[in-house]
């Protein structure tokens, strides 16, 4: 007892100190971890090979992410995708798999051992890529959309891989039956003994079940459950959805994480999704950490210092390797720009169904004990790269924005007399309900996903950056009536405002602001119109409220129309005192004039509430 409670105290200490300095100095939590498991592990000794069946229970949460990924992945979503999870997943996969296996043919081992290394290097980490790519909000990117097909498509094709890797045993590799691994797979089978028409019946069955009780049986469970008004017993049933499932997909030979994805695809229209998601997350984000710092922990130096040029030649070549076929893969799925950067630097490591591919390969006596530590070692460190490859592409990104004249952009072929620059959530709303009533609009995006995205739909528009005069030239701007800035770039459209107004000092320009900072500095840059995001949504919001605590509807917008006057007037005084060189904490006049608005408002709004109240009764009397 004591000795594992000073084992959890290591973990936790070393995740607390190293996860939150590594997000400080820009490097992520996933790489956080793994230093975090170098530091306890072959760094320091704190923790020793116990860390290797803790790896088993932590890759628990690799499960626990995909079903909250398939949570948020609806039916038909997941339909959609199929020409990608069969063609680029499977693409993926193939041909990975052909060239690894052919450049261990070429340093000397024979072709079982070559295509058992090749089919656990095609695969990639999902639980480094999809919690880097959502924490860096990448995962609705083209190279993010791609990149998680791909490894919907890896989780898939592990069950026919490890059904695979027993017919490659090779008489003459004799592994010591007391390999740590043997304690991979369940005591318990549904299909142990069983005919190749049994094992498919129970396999069709198992998944069968899953859907039927994810449809009828999930919604009167959880209904039963709210009516105890015990948050604890929510947790505890989407605990026991994720691990039964998974118990049941272990006892058929299925994958865990694939039969809780779907699981998740099944309930993503479910009313208890949220519920469920927030029930699940913290579990989710503590075991995944977990299995990082097990990664970085595992890592054994002494093997790597004994042959430290050749496994890092070793591991910078299957991440060429695999980057190279991403590369082809990318052309041909039209895959481009920066998503295809995204999407090759994402999948070029090897990934933790790698560590199981490999363990059972030793078990069935297909990969020698040996040299599977050093193909470990080689999974180990392209994870541990991959983090490193994030930031990578993060400067690239930067790099790209400051030298926006080597990127390529539309040419804009007509003018009309309202220019639309983001076509987004925002900018989609504005641009169908001028098309509806017959207004020409020239749409403008820096994003080419959206502009193609926009195009299926049969709505015209135009790649480029819109901070570039030449570009807002062509588009109209000397002559154009309005001007609607909708881009989610705060800095760009700050500048855009500023070019525009210089140009056309008359011109209406309407902008959408993010926050109060950012609608500050839209006013200072002279727009005319500055729609704050969330107000309008807010004030709507909040009549909702006044109707069901009884205000009749005059008194309700009469309400709601003296606190937008109000709030308006208050929101161009203070952005005269507003400084872009300080904080609004530390701006002394500013927080003074805030705080004196705040109490005049509190006083007139009410007056002024009852005054319109009162002459609304008088003139019903009368």
């Amino acid at each position: 007892m004591d000795s594992f409670l000073l084992q959890a105290t290591i973990y936790l200490a070393a995740a607390i100190i190293a996860v939150p300095v590594a997000k400080r100095l820009g490097l992520g939590s996933v790489l956080g971890y793994l230093i975090a498991g170098v530091l306890i592990g072959p760094t320091f000794g704190f923790v020793g090979s116990e860390t290797q069946d803790l790896q088993h229970f932590a890759e628990f949460g690799v499960v626990m992410m995909l079903f909250i990924v398939g949570l948020e992945l609806e039916p038909k979503a997941l339909w959609d995708m199929r020409s990608r999870l069969i063609g680029l997943g499977g693409l993926q996969i193939s041909l990975t798999t052909a060239l690894i296996t052919a450049a261990c043919m070429a340093l000397g081992q024979n072709w079982a051992i070559s295509l058992a290394i090749g089919l656990a290097f095609s695969l990639s980490s999902t639980a480094i890529v999809i919690q880097t790519l959502t924490e860096k909000g990448l995962m609705n990117s083209q190279g993010g959309r791609s990149s998680f097909s791909v490894l919907l498509s890896q989780d898939i094709a592990v069950i026919p891989m490890l059904a695979m890797i027993p017919l490659l045993a090779i008489s003459g590799i004799h592994n010591s039956s007391g390999h740590h691994s043997a304690s991979h797979g369940p005591e318990l089978s549904l299909i142990a003994g069983l005919p190749g028409w049994g094992v498919t019946l129970v396999t069709i069955g198992a998944v069968a079940s899953v859907i039927l009780a994810g449809v009828y049986l999930t919604r009167p469970v959880f209904r039963f459950i709210a009516a105890s008004r015990l948050p604890e017993m929510f947790t505890a049933a989407a605990l026991m959805i994720v691990v039964s499932i998974a118990l049941l997909m272990t006892l058929v030979g299925l994958s865990p994480a694939l039969g809780t994805f779907l699981a998740g695809v099944v309930l993503a229209n479910s009313e208890f999704r949220h519920e469920l998601e927030s029930n699940i997350e913290p579990f989710k984000g503590l075991l995944l950490g977990l299995f990082f710092i097990t990664v970085g922990a595992g890592i054994n130096f002494d093997i790597l210092f004994g042959n430290f040029t050749g496994i890092i030649g070793m591991t910078l070549g299957v991440m060429m390797i695999k980057a190279f076929v991403l590369w082809v893969l990318a052309y041909i799925f039209k895959i481009r720009g920066r998503d295809r950067l995204l999407f090759i630097l994402s999948l070029a490591q090897a990934g933790e169904f790698g560590f199981v591919m490999l363990s059972t390969a030793v078990q069935t006596d297909v990969v020698p004990t040996q040299l599977s530590q050093t193909l470990l070692l080689i999974i180990a460190l392209s994870m541990l790269l991959t983090p490193a490859l994030f930031i990578l592409y993060e400067f690239m990104q930067k790099r790209r924005k400051t030298d926006t004249t080597t990127q390529d952009h539309d040419d804009i072929d007509e003018q009309g007399k309202v220019i639309l620059v983001g076509i987004g959530r925002f900018g989609q709303i504005i641009n169908r309900m001028a098309l509806a009533t017959g207004i020409k609009t020239v749409v403008i995006d820096h994003h080419i996903d959206q502009i193609e995205q926009m195009r299926k739909f049969g709505v015209k528009g135009y790649f480029g950056d819109p901070t570039r005069p030449e570009l807002m030239h062509a588009a109209g701007l000397h002559d154009a009536s309005i001007l609607i800035v909708a881009i989610d770039d705060l800095d760009a459209s700050v500048k855009l405002v500023e070019h525009a107004r210089k140009v056309r000092p008359n011109l209406r320009i309407i902008a959408r602001a993010y926050d109060r900072n950012h609608t500050y500095r839209l006013y200072k840059a002279g727009a005319t119109d500055i729609v704050r995001e969330t107000f309008d949504s807010s004030i709507r919001a909040t009549k909702y409220m006044l109707e069901e605590l009884g205000w009749t509807e005059y008194e309700i917008e009469h309400a709601a129309e003296e606190f937008v006057k109000s709030d308006r007037h208050a929101l161009f005084e203070l952005a005269e005192l507003w400084d872009p060189n300080l904080k609004m904490m530390d701006n002394a006049a500013y927080v003074k004039r805030a705080r004196e608005i705040n109490a005049e408002f509190n006083t007139s709004f009410l007056a002024n509430l009852e005054k319109i109240v009162t002459d609304d009764d008088t003139d019903k009397s009368t």
